[in-house]
């Protein structure tokens, strides 16, 4: 490392018991839905950050025992030797870039569901299991405490037989047997596993005893460890009881991996928590009381940053999840001066979400994530032009934007042409309400790489007709013009039972209110039939204007689906603080001047509200005339692409900007033929795995 580079510091090694980390990026576990049923997939996942410079690359939570069956979510499982073959894919693509692999095994307690297993759920004490299911989880007895410990021994020496340098006892996000153990309100236990903080930490010492032991001095062994419960009194604090698990384990570890509960605070959204390096109060005074290496995390993009908690001493490694899958290369551009290239992490949730509802990982910055084994994706490289022909995008939204800058990259001309006088699109829009500035970064990201390239030509004030597309003279137009907000009121609920709208009523929709309309005096009601997070950031806009809001959904909860990326709890408290009066389970009948009527989501009984206006969030209508009226032109190539062609999330309509590039002069059997890959389970024998 140059002596001219101002971040040399991060690339020391850094020891862990018996192995060394090359440097300090350690990629900590994190789940991808893939896992167990998609190994192959997983494995390119995790190859991809070695391959970017990650010094540890994790898997993710892998269950020990089918006693912890996390079924149907597909994350790691190391039940018997049988798995083995499957993680050893991830060490061998992680040790080909020079790596360090780590596997955090776990038992997640009354976590965990058995639903594959149907075995019975474990616990501390006799409780509930913590989902909506009719199932309870019963008292471990010492002989159920036994087992668990051979249980863990058992999957320890799995883990080496696969190849792992670094194996972890899991004691965090509420999830894991170990952690439930410490806590008091978890484990009422009378005997020398509760009752006192050193009892309840018993089981945990026991694991990292066992799991030292059967490490040999070959493989680390890593705690991963919630400090802080973020309950106040009322759960674990970092600087109680927290701090005194530190010093009562403090160099039995060989690494401390230290963040805090539960999931929703570990991996806040930057909506709520918008600040790089937020967890840092919690785990400063670790390295005080440990001689051993520290990682920390906290949604860390900024090189500075990470640069300033080595140096102060907080962590010695620079620990990522989402940052590392919005940019598995951060490392490597760091350590070649290419900061400007990092594709920092927008704080979104959208990998959180993709767990949450048992689909593999996808990324709203990187749309390769996810995608390394099944087709072939690579976020920095991409395959060159076949041709020396022109290409058109029209719109830059996040699928125009993503579609010119890939186009671009594979050495294509391209001619970036956006109607209004800022290129961003819904990115733009969306950035501007409350606590989603951070999505900015999806446009800016972009931007960057586009106005740097001499073969793209960007134009603003730039709405185009089918014959200024046929002046151009370019034979290859992709068409992303978007989507917009209906203003008729119908949405998911109201497809059979269409509301009735008055022509006189005043509507607005989102669009009107990113673009700085402002409703009339007197209450506004926002109409959520869209379900997933517009409609309530819309409400928190307008209450902070000191507007009254009525916010009603056929929903039973404010912005359901944010519920996914672990911030539903977090919206609707935020209303409920500022005032906003919340309608749920109400569908929109009729709407006029003077107010709505609202149907019961349940049993059809309506109620009238008063409300001088309304925002109605329900479903979009795509932008398509121009795509249309270009079908006439004989283009080569014409594609719809983005919202214009399937209304969703920014995500989807990156991944569709992404796809349309990468696909761009190949034969449609080609694109047909390699869809992507699945892994299929073969049945050319009558063997039982």
């Amino acid at each position: 490392m140059s002596d001219a580079n101002p971040y040399g510091l991060l690339f020391e090694p850094v020891k862990i018991g018996p192995v060394t980390a090359k440097n300090r990026f350690y990629q900590v576990p994190h789940c991808t839905g893939l896992g167990h049923v998609r190994p192959r997939a997983d494995a390119g996942v995790r190859g991809m950050k070695a391959a970017g410079g990650w010094a540890v690359v994790s898997n993710q939570e892998t269950e020990i025992h089918p006693t912890s069956d996390l079924a149907p979510f597909a994350e790691g499982r190391l039940w018997d030797a049988r798995d083995v073959p499957a993680l050893r894919l991830m060490t061998e693509a992680v040790h080909a870039h020079d790596a360090l692999a780590a596997v955090q095994l776990v038992h997640n307690g009354n976590h965990a569901q058995n639903h594959l297993s149907r075995a019975p759920i474990l616990a501390p004490s006799e409780m509930s299991i913590d989902m909506a299911h009719p199932k309870q989880a019963r008292a471990m007895d010492k002989a159920d405490i036994r087992n668990l410990r051979q249980w863990h021994r058992d999957a320890a020496k799995r883990a080496k037989e696969a190849g792992f340098d670094i194996i972890y006892v899991y004691a965090g996000h509420n999830m894991t047997i170990a952690q439930h153990f410490m806590l008091p309100h978890m484990n009422q236990r009378s005997d020398e596993y509760g009752g006192s903080l050193e009892n309840r930490v018993r089981l945990t010492r026991e694991l990292l005893e066992d799991t030292l032991e059967i490490a040999g001095g070959d493989c680390a062994v890593a705690l991963r460890f919630a400090i802080d419960e973020m309950q106040g009194p009322d759960g674990m604090q970092a600087s109680e009881e927290g701090r005194a698990v530190v010093e009562l384990l403090a160099d039995l570890p060989d690494l401390w991996d230290v963040n805090i509960a539960d999931w929703s605070n570990d991996s806040a959204t930057t909506r709520f928590q918008p600040q790089d390096g937020y967890q840092n109060d919690y785990l400063a005074y670790v390295k005080k009381v440990t001689n051993k290496p520290v990682v920390g995390v906290g949604r860390l993009t900024s090189p500075d940053m990470m640069l300033s908690m080595v140096k102060k001493g907080i962590v010695d490694l620079i620990g990522a999840a989402r940052p590392s899958i919005a940019d598995p290369f951060i490392p490597n551009k760091i350590k070649e001066g290419r900061i400007d290239e990092i594709r920092e992490c927008i704080g979104c949730n959208i990998c959180v979400a993709s767990d949450n509802i048992g689909i593999p990982i996808r990324c709203t910055q990187n749309p390769t994530m996810g995608e390394e084994w099944r087709r072939g994706w690579h976020p920095e490289v991409i395959a060159p032009k076949v041709s020396d022909t022109d290409t058109l995008v029209i719109g830059s939204g996040p699928a125009g934007l993503e579609c010119a800058m890939q186009l671009a990259r594979r050495g294509y001309g391209v001619t970036l042409a956006e109607a209004r006088s800022e290129y961003g699109g819904r990115v733009l829009r969306e950035s501007q309400l409350p606590g989603l500035n951070a999505w900015a970064r999806v446009m800016d990201y972009r931007l960057n790489d586009l106005k740097q390239r001499a073969n793209v030509q960007m134009f603003t004030d730039s709405k185009l007709d089918a014959e200024q597309v046929a002046e151009l003279g370019i034979k290859h137009v992709f068409v992303a013009t978007g989507a917009t907000w209906r203003t008729d009121g119908i949405g998911r609920s109201t497809q059979r039972h269409r509301p009735h709208v008055a022509t006189d009523a005043h509507i607005l929709t989102p669009d009107d209110i990113m673009i700085g309309k402002t409703p009339p005096d007197g209450p506004v009601m926002v109409y959520d039939d869209d379900q997933i997070y517009l409609a309530g950031v819309i409400a928190e806009k307008l209450a902070a204007q000191g507007r009254r809001v009525i916010f009603v959904t056929p929903d039973t909860m404010v912005s359901g689906f944010t519920a996914n990326t672990l911030e539903q709890h977090r919206i609707q408290a935020r209303l409920i603080e500022i005032g906003v009066e919340i309608h749920c389970n109400q569908s929109l009948a009729k709407l006029n001047p003077e107010g709505a009527q609202l149907s019961c989501a349940y049993t059809g009984r309506t109620t009238d509200i008063q409300c001088a206006s309304a925002v109605l969030v329900t479903e979009r209508h795509r932008e398509t005339g121009l795509f249309t009226s270009l079908q006439n032109l004989g283009l080569t190539t014409l594609e719809l692409i983005g919202d214009a062609a399937a209304p969703g999330l920014i995500v989807d309509a990156v991944f569709a900007g992404h796809q349309a590039a990468r696909d761009f002069e190949r034969s449609p059997e080609e694109v047909d033929q390699q869809y992507f890959q699945r892994e299929l389970i073969s049945l050319e024998t009558d063997e039982v795995l």
